[in-house]
């Protein structure tokens, strides 16, 4: 009688024992795990102010970019070079953005003379279907949109190479005002000027 009352208490402490230490790993496992939150929550907090702090670079990278971009056009403007500087290097990614078209020909300041009579292109692109006429203004109005629709009619008798190919003409400039794209929208030619002083681009649908 007494070895089982000896037996009942021994398995009585083992199981108290036993709930004691597992109460006591319970108390651990919450702590750990609330450390755990509160590190995860400083964590968090930490992202959160490192994305806001991201956020804030691009935006002043973007705006220093759009400074440098309105001083190097202003400059460009100054020098006479908006064709070498601005349009050239833009022509080739937004001819195959807005086109589909794989330069295969590019040259700038193109000039002929035929019979006496001179003709000048600002710049000129060509693709296997289509050929563009570039001109450039640095004070753009809507009476260059007439000069350059006329000047586009004895095109191809200046480059007859490119005949069979649809000819389209492009305006490029600094900025636009809103009058002198829609007017350009009119009669069929396209405007290339930069967007949000962001990029090059074509600014207007014909």
């Amino acid at each position: 009688m007494n070895t089982i009352k000896e037996r009942v208490s021994t398995l009585e402490r083992v199981l108290e024992q036993f709930i004691a230490n597992n109460d006591a790993a319970l108390r651990r496992h919450e702590n750990e795990m609330k450390d755990f939150k509160n590190e995860m929550k400083v964590f968090k907090d930490e992202m959160t102010e490192f994305k806001d702090e991201m956020k804030t670079f691009k935006e002043e990278m973007k705006e220093e970019s759009k400074k440098k971009n309105k001083e190097w056009s202003n400059l460009a403007k100054k020098m006479g070079t908006l064709v070498e500087d601005l349009i050239a290097p833009a022509l080739r990614p937004v001819l195959s953005k807005y086109f589909n078209c794989a330069v295969t020909m590019e040259g700038q300041r193109m000039f002929r003379r035929k019979n006496g009579s001179d003709f000048e292109v600002d710049a000129i692109a060509a693709g296997q279907d289509a050929v563009f006429m570039i001109e450039v203004k640095t004070s753009p109005r809507e009476r260059d949109i007439d000069d350059i629709v006329e000047k586009s009619k004895r095109f191809f008798d200046f480059f007859p190479e490119y005949k069979g190919k649809e000819l389209l003409l492009i305006f490029g400039s600094i900025s636009f005002p809103e009058n002198v794209i829609r007017y350009a929208s009119k009669h069929g030619v396209y405007i290339m000027g930069w967007r949000e002083w962001e990029y090059m681009d074509i600014l207007n649908k014909v």
